[in-house]
């Protein structure tokens, strides 16, 4: 796995966080906002899972003198 993947779902947690905690807030109209950064962590998700999918199968070999 590389970089990309774990930023991309790290990206996506913290989305998923803050979709939550606008969820729970105490104002009614906050649920708007959650349901904006819910579906932001999904498609982050999808593209986490994308990323995850096409890995590179095999690493090019280096030149070594």
């Amino acid at each position: 796995m590389n970089e990309d993947f774990w930023l991309v779902l790290t990206v996506a947690a913290v989305w998923a966080l803050l979709a939550a905690v606008y969820a729970l807030a105490p104002w009614g109209d906050m649920i708007g906002y959650a349901r904006v950064w819910g579906f932001g962590s999904l498609l982050f998700l999808a593209l986490a899972a994308l990323l995850f999918q096409h890995r590179p199968r095999h690493r090019p070999k280096e030149d070594t003198p």
